[in-house]
């Protein structure tokens, strides 16, 4: 083999694990949390296919004590007190970085904070989240990728029947509806 072409499939061979590394992997799928209280679902964000967006898709106690469904009681928006926290946003429209990873912000409900997060992908059915307050005060997870559905488990298309719903900033943006035109026999009615 010609010494230059063999340089050359050597210099090519060693940029394939940088251009392997050059976008992370996509989280797209259900991930059980750690804990085992709730499945997420994470997906290109509506109208924004740059960033990742995750929801609540099912949850292990759906009902508070009073059997009625749990509601996002602590959320610093009192607008958004009384949703249902099945169903809710809570990764808030993720961009990749330069480690290979995605970040931006996640919700927790259980104290009504927005945390930085950073999600990444090391193994298949392994998702790494690590979530800091402040900037040092950090915490890590690794989520479980599950494809099997619960009962209850909202399978729906995101703010779709029986899906979740992005929260409003998140929500695609929808042009206005045109005004109805009035059926032919009324435009063609003669006027007095």
């Amino acid at each position: 083999m010609n010494r230059f072409l063999a340089a050359g499939l050597a210099a090519f061979g060693s940029l394939l694990p940088v251009a392997a590394q050059a976008a992370p992997r996509d989280p797209g799928g259900v991930w059980l949390t750690e804990d085992g209280r709730a499945r997420i679902r994470i997906e290109k964000c509506p109208g924004r296919a740059d960033r990742v967006c995750g929801y609540v898709v099912w949850l292990k106690t759906p009902n508070d004590d009073k059997g009625q469904p749990r509601v996002d009681f602590r959320n610093t928006d009192p607008k958004k007190r009384t949703r249902p926290s099945l169903g809710h946003q809570l990764i808030m429209g993720l961009r990749p970085n330069a480690e290979d990873r995605h970040e931006g912000q996640i919700y927790n409900s259980e104290d009504g904070k927005n945390y930085d997060v950073s999600i990444w992908i090391e193994e298949p059915n392994a998702l790494n989240v690590r979530g800091c307050l402040l900037g040092f005060l950090c915490g890590s997870q690794t989520w479980t990728r599950v494809t099997d559905v619960l009962p209850g488990q909202l399978t729906g298309p995101t703010n779709g029947p029986g899906g979740p719903s992005a929260d409003p900033e998140w929500a695609p943006k929808t042009a206005p509806a045109a005004p109805a035109k009035p059926p032919a026999a009324a435009r063609d009615a003669p006027r007095p």
